[in-house]
């Protein structure tokens, strides 16, 4: 993959992070969305992630400079999958589009777009690290 495409990939995931979270919680006020998962999806939580994506977006272009950020930007997708999982497994989708559309759509995505860049996180970390051994 071309350092290109990396770095455009960063300025995706922070721009899902962002415009995710600002679009879907409706500018932090979709109280369903904050209640559905309070202990992540808060509204504590919901700035966190958005920060988040900004630090991803703030290394698009010096991701190499930086490999165990990376790891952490990983580990840190790891634990979002995880709590999803187990949120996931335990409660209704249905009923969160039942009380919200926009919460119902962030439940259903929030946890296969963190996983597909925790694969990409990691894999960036791998790639550099390879080239830092060589």
């Amino acid at each position: 993959m071309s350092v290109k495409t990396i770095s455009r990939l960063f300025v995706i995931a922070g721009l899902s992070n962002v415009l995710g979270v600002l679009l879907l919680s409706r500018g932090f006020t979709n109280q369903v969305m904050m209640d559905t998962q309070p202990e992540v999806m808060g509204y504590f939580g919901l700035i966190a992630i958005v920060l988040w994506g900004l630090a991803y977006i703030a290394v698009a272009k010096s991701y190499a400079a930086v490999p165990w950020l990376i790891a952490v930007f990983a580990v840190e997708k790891l634990a979002y999958v995880i709590v999803y999982l187990q949120w996931f497994t335990s409660h209704s989708i249905t009923a969160v589009y039942e009380r919200d559309a926009l919460a119902g759509v962030f439940y259903s995505i929030y946890g296969l777009n963190d996983f597909l860049f925790m694969v990409f996180f990691g894999w960036v970390f791998i790639s550099l690290n390879k080239a830092i051994i060589k």
